[in-house]
């Protein structure tokens, strides 16, 4: 995907946040997921992005992996 289709995604998925989001978790996936596919072409993150998905995800830890 296009660094600039992936910025024009993440600013939608932030305007999204000036209403009340009705899934927070599901916010915080999304965020996630379009962070990660920067992360993969190497390309700088956003630090505001970054600091955001940090807080979001000490309210939603990601739970250990399970062995076996």
């Amino acid at each position: 995907m296009a660094f600039e289709q992936l910025k024009a995604q993440i600013g939608m998925l932030l305007g999204e946040m000036t209403r009340p989001p009705e899934d927070l978790h599901e916010l915080y996936e999304q965020i996630h997921q379009e962070l990660n596919q920067l992360r993969a072409t190497g390309m700088a993150l956003p630090a505001d992005l970054v600091e955001l998905e940090q807080r979001l995800l000490k309210e939603f830890p990601v739970p250990p992996k399970r062995r076996g």
